[in-house]
């Protein structure tokens, strides 16, 4: 056995119990002949001591002004802590290993403060102590300018920069530990019939991060499916289960199970906005009101442009401010109550007629009105009203039989 690159989340990693347990499976995947790279979360979360927000609202204490590189220097710190903590536990143990920053483990990033991209990594150093049999621990969620300056990934980034590692060591594999079994069919706080999925491509899991889902950081899913790594997201303690992703059918893993949809996603905070147009008007109208609030920072979804309105979605801690906005340079704006976006996501859908049609009658006979809709190859999204979406989720995931358990169709790891 070659690589394996296991992540640890924040919460696992909370408690001396949790750090002990991540320290058992590294130690048995080193014993069973693998090189292990441990990436570390900051533990816990809000609330407790060394936790992201934790330190947010330490900064946010002085002054909710904060210079992005200090923020940056800041929050790195809490995966640091985490690192150290998770490497002297197996040092403990009788285990090899050496923890390392970011920047030591050579990840370097573009120079945005908070939302920095990886621009490369070299393992060199990597594989130095991985050739002295030592379990590499690195902190996520963290890198390292050409200039030498700290800085994080964005929300989740610790997800990334174990794709990112176990690209750059070409590793056989990399585990996502998560308190959770895998990526479900849908979020079971709404839908308590959602199950794991077995198996599911990279396109699915991205379109799912996007669409509301936090199953995985959108950039960690781009650098796994270009690089093509193997990877597998599950429960702690467990030797099986959890959800395989790959890049597609290629890799010798049958993906679709004949069902068109894998999964549901939600965004619950959303308003929909309209501005109202005349046939004669041209195309200037509209354009500068979504250029106004492009200029201001403000994100839209769900655009529809028709000859009588300009329909588009808000997130809700925005919708007054694009409202005030609008109507302060000219605009006529129409806001609508509390809305959800629902959606459906499955690589199957593609070229199958009909399941628009599914989607419409189940929503309907379950009595949830369809404010908007949008559609791609892999995806049908729907705008209802908030107080519908629990209902909306329950019907689609019964029409499509998502609690339905399929034979497992992953290739063994092994």
């Amino acid at each position: 056995m070659g690589v394996i690159v296991q992540k640890y989340g924040g919460v696992l990693l909370a408690t001396a119990e949790g750090r002990e347990e991540a320290a058992r499976q590294i130690i048995e995947s080193r014993d069973d002949g693998a090189q292990v790279v441990a990436v570390a979360s900051a533990i816990g979360r809000e609330g407790d001591p060394y936790a992201t927000d934790t330190l947010m609202t330490l900064l946010h204490e002085v002054d909710p002004q904060v210079d992005p590189r200090t923020k940056d220097l800041l929050l790195s710190t809490g995966e640091v802590i985490s690192t150290a903590l998770l490497a002297h536990t197996l040092v403990r143990h009788g285990c090899p290993a050496v923890a390392l920053t970011g920047a030591q483990a050579g990840i370097v990033t573009t120079d945005e403060y908070t939302d920095a991209r990886i621009l490369r990594i070299d393992p060199s150093r990597i594989h130095h102590h991985l050739d002295r049999g030592e379990v590499v621990v690195i902190a996520g969620f963290q890198g390292v300018t050409e200039g030498g300056e700290i800085t994080t990934l964005g929300r989740g980034g610790s997800d990334t920069t174990a794709v990112a590692i176990g690209a750059a060591l070409s590793a056989d594999l990399v585990e996502i530990y998560k308190d959770v079994e895998g990526i479900m069919t849908a979020d079971p706080k709404f839908v308590p019939a959602a199950r794991p999925i077995d198996a599911m491509t990279y396109d699915e899991v991205s379109q799912m991060a996007a669409l509301g889902a936090k199953v995985l950081h959108p950039r960690a899913a781009d650098i796994g499916r270009e690089h093509a790594v193997r990877l597998v997201i599950k429960r702690l303690g467990r030797s099986n289960g959890g959800t395989l992703i790959v890049k597609g059918p290629e890799l010798g893993v049958p993906i679709i199970d004949g069902r068109p949809v894998i999964g549901l996603t939600h965004l619950p905070d959303v308003v929909q906005l309209k501005i109202a147009r005349t046939r004669e008007q041209d195309l200037a109208k509209p354009l500068a009101a979504l250029q106004s609030l492009a200029e201001h920072g403000i994100s839209i979804d769900l655009i529809n442009l028709l000859p009588e309105v300009l329909v588009f979605t808000v997130q809700e801690e925005a919708a007054s401010r694009a409202v005030n906005l609008l109507t302060g340079v000219g605009f006529d704006v129409a806001k609508s109550e509390p809305c959800a976006k629902v959606s459906i996501i499955g690589a199957g859908m593609r070229g199958r007629p009909g399941v628009m049609a599914r989607v419409v009658r189940a929503l309907h006979s379950s009595g949830v009105d369809i404010l908007q809709t949008a559609d791609s190859h892999t995806t049908i999204s729907c705008l209802v009203r908030r107080g519908q979406m629990e209902r909306a989720l329950r019907a689609l995931h019964d029409e499509f039989e998502l609690a339905k358990e399929v034979a497992s169709q992953r290739e063994s790891e092994g």
